[in-house]
């Protein structure tokens, strides 16, 4: 919750907004940029994109937009945070899809592996393999990376 309480404070004294689609973190990095008094300053909204229905639904990604990327890469990362920023009107736009575990997804992916993205006035995406299958453990991994990653693009 500090590295939330960070990443919030340089957003309010910047102006700057967030907006979150994130997967197998399961809403952890919302609630943990949410828990920072004042957060309606920068918080815009976000989405949990766990399935290919929420996908449709929450985010209007069509599965045309898919094509050649699969779930739990870094450009369908990409794809989710580039979508939040632009459906949000947000500066940011930050995403993360893996598989917490306790086993892996259908792709392949070990538990422990996750893809974030940030979307903004820069864009990176990276892969995360913790190498655990504790899903709690991980989810907590993967929401943090997350808010890390949003400071390192802020810097």
């Amino acid at each position: 919750m500090s590295l939330a309480a960070e990443v919030g404070e340089a957003l309010k004294a910047r102006g700057e907004k967030v907006a979150v689609a994130e997967s197998s973190s399961g809403g952890l990095i919302s609630a943990a940029l949410l828990s920072v008094p004042g957060a309606s300053a920068y918080y815009l909204g976000g989405a949990v994109v766990y399935t290919p229905k929420a996908r449709v639904m929450l985010m209007e990604i069509p599965r045309e937009a898919l094509e050649g990327m699969r779930s739990a890469s870094e450009p369908y990362a990409m794809l989710l945070a580039r979508t939040a920023r632009e459906r949000f009107g947000a500066t940011w736009g930050l995403s993360e899809t893996g598989a917490a575990g306790p086993t892996g997804n259908g792709y392949g992916d070990a538990a422990g592996h996750t893809c974030i993205a940030v979307s903004g006035p820069v864009e990176m995406a990276f892969t995360l393999e913790t190498g655990e299958s504790d899903r709690a453990a991980n989810m907590n991994a993967f929401a943090a990376a997350a808010l890390e990653m949003l400071k390192r693009a802020m810097a």
